[in-house]
């Protein structure tokens, strides 16, 4: 086992790393930005390593810093968390080519499904179900005609594209025009790839993956699903699990899939295959597999008493002893709702400054970096925190989801509270009849005052 593991991230997924550290009685090294110098997962951490200015690219996403880190402080591992460098195929190697382990997946297994196209091609391989689409498109001309071969509406995916960026839904001729160049544009600017193909749209779409944890020799198991429907353009707002009205059948034949699909690539560490379902037709097709820790992973934690981040580093220690004989058995429900500093009232314009008050339940899991006096940078995704209940069925998880996000209590910046407030009881959500568009029909009236010009005797009262 290691004796001390660099976490390479920031913000609720450093401090939730950091936690099963202590809890290992692992040594741990933080990095930060300037902009990061006061932030929780500093403190919290046995050393900590400046690596650059507030910019990522300068720092969270600087190879050379991180590795000089590690080999300064003598980790003997690197934890990358989600996001920056999390699937990085070059950090991963840079990390192996130094002698210090990677903990997650293997070069091999980022490279094999960091680009969507190619993902398809190894999941039609293995049987997996895709829904109807393309190779890579050379130019607008050939997706319109691959469009009007599989039938509108469609939607354009960025094949390098992650986090819901580099996708356009296009309903007719005219939108597959616009939307080529536009995705083509923002897939090379965001991604260095400009590589563009084209799938079938499922209007009344579930958003369905499964979690998967693999010794990188060809065992792979599963720990269940994860329903992550409820998105704000494209983004995961609330996901749960078990996935509501997923018939039996179809549970077991997505966790199937897979298995078959990660086994087949010799996957190592954790992982999530993602689907779209259609419920209309009981029908499920391939979307793509994340080489890294989801952000919702702590639901499927908290259903089968599994620590995922501990499995990883033991995992990259070489033992994946706890793999013999495992069958997941989840028990009871579980939700995760995302609180971000955000404004719904200004198109959710990302909220920075100071959090003057921070308040979760005591009674519920809230992963987050967010405390009293703590600074939310421009700089950086605006995730505060994770608010997670677990209950023994799902009416009662969303009644302690409604009750949490009422006893939570942020001030000082906006964020998104109060529109989750209002998402929990929603109909859709309650009802457990959730798709990817259902947000849409939420219309959020925001309970604030903005002052537009203020002189110097304005008061708010």
């Amino acid at each position: 086992m290691f004796t001390k593991v660099l976490v390479a991230n920031r913000g609720a997924i450093a401090c939730r790393i950091l936690r099963t550290l202590k809890e290992m009685g692992v040594a741990s090294v933080a990095v930060f930005s300037d902009a990061d110098a006061g932030s929780l997962h500093v403190s919290q951490a046995d050393e900590a390593v400046r690596i650059g200015p507030a910019p990522a690219a300068q720092s969270y996403l600087d190879v050379d810093a991180i590795l000089a880190a590690a080999r300064a402080t003598g980790a003997q591992a690197i934890h990358p968390g989600y996001g920056f460098l999390s699937e990085n195929v070059a950090f991963a190697e840079a990390c192996e080519a130094a002698g210090i382990a990677f903990i997650g997946p293997t070069p091999d297994n980022i490279r094999a499904f960091g680009l969507k196209h190619t993902a398809r091609d190894l999941a039609q391989a293995q049987g997996v179900p895709l829904a109807p689409g393309t190779d890579l498109l050379t130019d607008a001309e050939a997706a319109l005609a691959a469009a009007e071969t599989i039938g509108f509406p469609v939607i354009l995916k960025a094949t390098a594209g992650g986090g819901g960026i580099g996708m356009r839904v296009c309903e007719d001729e005219a939108a597959v025009a616009e939307a080529f160049a536009a995705v083509t544009r923002l897939a090379g600017s965001n991604f260095s790839d400009g590589g563009v193909f084209l799938e079938r749209y499922v209007r009344q779409a579930r958003h369905i993956e499964v979690q998967v944890f693999g010794d990188g020799q060809g065992h792979v198991v599963a720990l269940g699903e994860r329903d992550c429907s409820l998105q704000r353009r494209n983004q995961k707002v609330i996901e749960e699990t078990p996935a509501p009205h997923l018939p039996a059948a179809t549970r077991q034949a997505l966790i199937e899939a897979a298995v078959r699909l990660t086994s087949a690539a010799r996957y190592r560490s954790a992982g999530t295959v993602e689907f779209l379902y259609d419920a209309e037709r009981d029908d499920f097709f391939f979307l793509e597999v994340n080489t890294r820790l989801q952000v919702e992973h702590g639901v499927t934690e908290q259903v089968t008493g599994v620590d995922l981040v501990a499995w990883m580093i033991r995992g990259a220690a070489g033992d994946y002893g706890f793999l013999a004989g495992f069958e997941a058995a989840p028990r009871g429900a579980s939700i995760q709702a995302r609180l971000y500093a955000e404004d719904p009232g200004q198109d959710y314009r990302p909220s920075s400054g100071v959090l003057t008050e921070v308040r979760f339940p005591k009674d519920v899991r809230a992963d987050s970096w967010a405390v009293d006096g703590t600074e939310v940078s421009a700089f950086y995704d605006p995730l505060l925190a994770k608010l997670i209940v677990t209950a023994p069925d799902r009416e009662q998880a969303v009644a302690a989801l409604q009750q949490a996000l009422d006893d939570t209590r942020l001030a000082g910046l906006e964020t998104n509270l109060e529109w989750l407030r209002q998402v929990a009881r929603s109909e859709a959500f309650v009802s457990g009849q959730v798709s990817t568009r259902a947000l849409a029909d939420i219309a959020f009236q925001p309970q604030t005052i903005r002052v537009l010009s203020g002189g110097p005797a304005t008061t708010v009262q």
